[in-house]
């Protein structure tokens, strides 16, 4: 049983290492989401419901465990678990290998077997049940992963590694390894590693995360209400922290309106990556269709598996089917892969009322439904599917999506839109009846077209994103709703024209791409560079570097520099205290404290040699040290972080740079040996490598700010940071004026 057994060296072995890569007869994310079976958790509703339920729900394997079981009963419950999961998951049983070669040879599909150290070893395991057979082993410690590398290659499969957290469900587990154990055994496995333990929903991110092949539950799914919809919400979790894939299998609309192109255009609008599988190929435009050529089902069946093998799919959103050999093929992989989500949108009435299916394909959809978690139908197709006529009511609209959901067990979105009159509300009907009404008004246009599948790929992609339902509904209706207002504005076609997917995305956010950090911090420096010039050229710190500037100019732009700096190191604090986060809080408080306790206290050395007081602020400000100060503190009035420490770069980056240069001039002065060099502390103060790092550091974020601001904001923080360099040109050049 996964991560139950103290781990023993294996009863024999060979020197063949295991290879780090999973065995070929395990597909991708099979282990994903693995369930043991436990008993008295599954309760009156028995096992086979149970696993039933987590199956339909999308568990990919499930181990059968009972401990206080006989072998004839294990055999049993076996041959009973094959028939209810049906090839569409993997069974494995915990321990009991004789039981595993019984089942098989009654005709039940038993998959393999999970052992703990205390069973059998796994190369009898292999020999009996053979090379396509999978085969788990329990491990927990180094010693574990020695005995497993010891193996000949493809003796074992995948390794259960636990327990996470403690759990009831078994008393005598070892010590948890918690998420942070778990990553560190795994990146030392040479195996796929499940996980199991007390593991609930909450964890499943972080130990995919930590390298996790899947996770396996117990108490999760077997003291579930609803083990379909735990399982469900399981994968989504096993699914989540990155963006939502979602595959549309549909046919194709040359104009984009519709189809694949409408839905690609909804995923990508609402957050999601979009892929395609195409059913069909259509010759239309705005104002209708002119023909259909439907490619062999079993290409696009090629196409499911190419994805299937090789992406993680987290919702589907199924469009036009053609025929009943392409809804076949449809069905078929989608019992095999389980995605979590599947919206189905039913395209079987056209908007004039002609049916698009015959017979034998409309019953074959019928078929396909109860695999579906959403199904989104017009009108004429939710009387078709529940073979009435159109409902010529709300009340009766709302009658007819209960009695589909209580058939197909799924949800039906059932839209108003065909009822006429102002007003077009949809709802969210369960098989008790509505779970949510929204209310809306029509929108009056021509661009419609393709709004159904737009909705269907919208949703899937929401509740890919882990939203509720009802919550998928409110934000993709107002996302369609504002796109299909816009869509007049596109101009495409004399028809119906297509909705505008992305107006509220260009809108709000423009189509001007971020700029990288690098590229902010390089044009910013290259837009100062005739004001650096122009430092370059001061009298003052050209006879700085050589040491011909006389004392008395120099200790006058000592005392300018110590007002600067004292009113300097306040705005600093003030940066400090607007920071977002405590990195670049502890960064600007401590420029602040250098300012005060480095570099004022250099200066006091020659202005006020008792130390920092009164007579080291005791000059008269200049009108260029007046205005540099209001500048900053005009920024951090302002409020906005970004602005402000914009603003107080240039005394970083000009005075690292500056001083740099300065400092190597004076160092490879061949007249005046630097030991003797009057301004050579100072130097050595603007030339120091930590100042050097803490301006790199103060380059980074400002830069980092810039980069992810809007426009409008970054170019407010440019502005204060070409003023504060001319402000740093100004200060220079006042010093020149009292030479």
């Amino acid at each position: 049983m996964i991560g139950a057994e103290v781990l023993t060296a294996p009863q024999e072995a060979a020197p063949e290492a295991v290879p780090a890569r999973r065995a070929a007869r395990l597909r991708r994310d099979d282990l994903a989401l693995y369930l043991v079976t436990d008993p008295a958790l599954c309760g009156e509703r028995g096992v086979a419901a149970v696993v039933d339920a987590a199956v339909a729900g999308g568990v990919r394997i499930v181990q059968l465990r009972d401990k206080d079981a006989d072998d004839a009963s294990i055999v049993e419950q076996l041959c009973a678990l094959s028939e209810v999961i049906a090839g569409r998951a993997l069974l494995v049983v915990d321990d009991r290998l004789d039981a595993v070669v019984e089942a098989r040879r009654r005709g039940a599909r038993v998959d393999g077997i999970h052992l703990g150290q205390s069973d059998a070893s796994p190369l009898t395991a292999r020999s009996l049940l053979g090379p396509d057979a999978i085969v788990g082993l329990t491990a927990n410690t180094p010693a574990h992963l020695d005995a497993v590398r010891a193996l000949p290659s493809g003796t074992v499969d995948y390794l259960g590694v636990g327990v996470i957290h403690p759990t009831s469900t078994k008393p005598d587990h070892p010590a948890p390894l918690g998420a942070a154990g778990f990553a560190a055994f795994a990146a030392d496995s040479p195996l796929p590693c499940v996980a199991i333990g007390g593991i609930e929903r909450a964890d499943v991110a972080a130990l995919r995360a930590g390298g996790a092949a899947g996770v396996a539950v117990v108490s999760a799914l077997c003291a579930a209400p609803d083990p379909r919809v735990a399982a469900r919400k399981l994968l989504r979790a096993w699914g989540a922290g990155g963006v939502a894939r979602v595959l549309s299998i549909a046919g194709s609309d040359p104009s984009g309106g519709a189809g694949i192109q409408a839905d690609l255009k909804s995923i990508a609008a609402n957050g999601g990556y979009g892929m395609a599988a195409i059913t069909a190929l259509t010759a239309q435009n705005t104002r209708g269709v002119r023909g259909v050529h439907v490619p062999p089902a079993s290409f696009l069946r090629a196409q499911l598996d190419a994805l299937g093998d090789d992406v993680r799919v987290d919702a589907v959103k199924i469009g036009m089917l053609a025929d009943a050999g392409v809804i076949a093929e449809v069905g078929s992989w989608l019992r095999v892969h389980r995605p979590p989500t599947v919206v189905l949108d039913p395209v079987m009435v056209s908007t004039s009322g002609d049916r698009l299916l015959d017979a034998a394909a409309e019953q074959a959809l019928c078929a396909l439904l109860p695999l579906a978690d959403l199904i989104t139908p017009n009108l004429p197709e939710l009387a078709v599917l529940v073979r009435e006529s159109a409902a010529a009511s709300w009340a009766g609209a709302l009658a007819q999506a209960q009695r589909l959901s209580a058939e197909t067990g799924a949800l039906v979105l059932v839209k108003g839109g065909h009822l006429g009159g102002d007003e077009a509300p949809d709802a969210l009907v369960g098989p008790f009846g509505p779970v949510r009404e929204y209310p809306g008004s029509r929108i009056r246009t021509a661009s419609t077209h393709g709004t159904g599948c737009s909705l269907s790929a919208a949703l899937a992609t929401r509740r890919a994103a882990d939203r509720d339902w009802r919550e998928a509904v409110t934000e993709v209706r107002s996302w369609l709703r504002e796109s299909i207002a816009a869509g007049a504005g596109l101009q495409v076609g004399s028809g119906h024209g297509p909705v505008s997917h992305f107006a509220g995305l260009w809108r709000r956010g423009g189509l001007e791409a971020h700029p990288a950090r690098e590229e902010v911090a390089a044009a910013w420096w290259s837009s100062i560079a005739p004001i650096r010039r122009a430092i370059d050229d001061l009298p003052f710190l050209r006879r700085l570097a050589d040491g011909s500037l006389p004392e008395a100019p120099f200790r006058a732009y000592l005392a300018q520099d110590a007002l600067y700096l004292r009113d300097y190191a306040r705005t600093l604090a003030e940066a400090a205290r607007l920071a977002p986060d405590s990195a670049e809080q502890a960064f600007w408080a401590h420029s602040a404290e250098q300012s005060v306790i480095g570099e004022l206290q250099l200066h006091a050395s020659l202005l006020s040699p008792e130390g920092i007081g009164a007579a080291t602020f005791r000059a008269e400000p200049v009108p260029a040290t007046t205005a540099y100060l209001d500048h900053l503190r005009g920024a951090a009035f302002d409020g906005d972080y970004r602005v402000l420490i914009a603003a107080l770069l240039p005394c970083f980056w000009i005075y690292a740079d500056v001083g740099t240069r300065l400092h190597a001039q004076a160092k490879a002065d061949p007249v005046r040996p630097y030991a003797v060099h009057p301004f050579a502390e100072w130097l050595d103060e603007y030339a120091d490598p930590r100042f050097a790092e803490a301006t790199e550091e103060a380059i980074r974020i400002v830069s980092a700010h810039a980069a992810a601001a809007d426009p409008v904001t970054r170019e407010r923080m440019r502005v204060a940071f070409a003023r504060s360099s001319e402000h740093e040109r100004a200060f220079f050049a006042a010093a020149d004026l009292r030479d």
